[in-house]
């Protein structure tokens, strides 16, 4: 996997001038900080630049276009997830069905008190609408895979892990997991999910030529 011209040009510059805002970054290349953020992003999340507050960025070792193979395994899922869209187990499947387009999501993900129970896709919904059953009634719990049927991963997780995962899995998201212990028991809390779209998102920018 290869860093694209334009990041292996601002770890140039963050080696020649550390340390270096983000503001002078982008002038030095003609551009906008809107324009780098993205490439600043990738380049602090694999460990190759260190953004330090009020001070600018440093480089926190040598890169050359073949070193960041493998660079996607130090991509945390913690620093890539995003919110996940909840429902309980005893809301109606036609408000579920709201819940999940008006979120633009692709998973509806079950929980009580924060504990993972289940999660519902779009397969899912579309199975329940050519049935019979009235889906004002019936509740999500009825058609959606329950624990401990659902593939998950961790905080502390690697990004690649997350992308193979859902590769082999075939699934859009995936919840993220927190272990924790509850009345002498441990439950698995939901904290996060990450993607399909997040990982594609990853790739595709580590892997660019521009």
């Amino acid at each position: 996997m290869k860093l694209s011209e334009r990041q292996e040009q601002i770890i140039e510059l963050v080696k020649a001038n550390e340390p270096i805002t983000s503001e002078a970054i982008a002038k030095e290349l003609g551009l906008t900080r809107s324009a780098i953020r993205p490439d600043l992003s990738i380049l602090t999340m694999t460990g190759i630049l260190q953004a330090r507050p009020k001070v600018g960025y440093v480089c926190m070792r040598n890169s050359s276009k073949n070193s960041s193979s493998g660079e996607i395994r130090k991509i945390r899922v913690r620093d890539i997830m995003s919110k996940p869209v909840l429902v309980k187990e005893e809301t109606p499947v036609y408000e579920a069905i709201l819940t999940l387009f008006l979120n633009d999501a692709g998973t509806l993900f079950i929980e009580n008190d924060g504990v993972l129970l289940g999660a519902v896709s779009r397969k899912d919904f579309i199975k329940m609408a050519m049935g019979t059953a009235d889906m004002h009634r019936v509740p999500v719990g009825i058609i959606m895979t329950r624990m401990p049927n659902i593939i998950w991963v961790s905080e502390d997780d690697s990004a690649f892990v997350a992308a193979k995962k859902i590769i082999e899995h075939q699934v859009d998201s995936l919840p993220v997991i927190r272990r924790e212990g509850v009345d002498g028991k441990e439950v698995l809390k939901i904290v996060g999910k990450i993607s399909k779209t997040t990982i594609t998102g990853i790739f595709v920018k580590l892997g660019e030529d521009e």
